[in-house]
């Protein structure tokens, strides 16, 4: 079997920054045929000029709007005629005393976070529904969190939302199964955005692995999962953290 990505089909939420960012250009580089949405355009042009010698489009959607992402997904398989491969990673934090996060911020973070994972999934097999040739391979990543496992005070929103991703996570991998489509989350521990110069070796060596996560660590993880060979890990959570949620820590 050809293990390669080449050629296949990716659609990415929240793709121009940080995570999202990293995948796009690492799937782009291996070939693949990327559409990544985000509310941020000019960032999104930036990427895709970046990227310009690769098959790279990105679409400005709102993630927490239902019909503009089913737009966007199926504008994708009416073009292309599939997709193959969908990165739920969009996400947003909202820390905030319980005493003044109210229930529509609650919503706001569920709308964008969770939900999401189910109207792509959705999408996704309502066309392989219609379409059996195409149930030959399939892979919907779902970027949790560690804090699905453990928290912080004035997280709930962000815990809710991405505990849920992953108990979704296992329901879509029985319910797609006769689709040929794996479905795993990745729940990525300290991943730094910003600037990775200025963290300390305080910042590092609190880490088994002896460093703070990179994006890319969680692209590769994603690469690994959409090898075709890779096709009897499902309904898995994989926790990439340089082995932080395994230390022991007393006070």
């Amino acid at each position: 079997m050809d293990n390669s990505i080449k050629d296949k089909i990716i659609y990415i939420t929240g793709g121009a920054k940080g995570l999202g960012r990293a995948m796009v250009k690492l799937f782009c580089s291996n070939g693949a045929d990327v559409t990544f949405c985000d509310i941020d355009v000019d960032e999104s042009r930036k990427l895709c000029n970046e990227l310009s010698s690769y098959k790279c489009n990105f679409h400005e959607v709102d993630a927490s709007d239902a019909k503009a992402l089913e737009k966007s997904i199926n504008k994708v398989i009416e073009e292309k005629g599939n997709i193959e491969v969908i990165v739920n990673n969009v996400g947003v934090s909202l820390f905030n005393s319980i005493l003044e996060t109210s229930v529509d911020e609650f919503d706001k973070v569920l709308d964008i976070n969770l939900r999401p994972v189910f109207i792509t999934a959705r999408t996704l097999a309502i066309h392989r529904e219609s379409n059996p040739r195409l149930n030959t391979y399939g892979r919907i990543i779902n970027i949790s969190s560690t804090r699905y496992l453990m928290s912080e005070p004035n997280s709930e929103s962000y815990a809710a939302s991405k505990g849920a991703i992953i108990s979704l996570t296992h329901a879509l991998a029985l319910s797609l199964s006769k689709y040929k489509i794996t479905v795993n989350s990745i729940s990525p521990g300290w991943i730094e955005t910003g600037n990775y110069d200025l963290l300390n070796s305080q910042d590092h060596s609190q880490h088994p692995s002896g460093r703070v996560g990179k994006p890319e660590d969680i692209a590769r993880t994603c690469l690994f999962l959409c090898q075709p060979d890779n096709d009897f890990i499902n309904g898995q959570n994989i926790v990439v953290d340089g082995g932080m949620t395994k230390k022991m820590i007393y006070h």
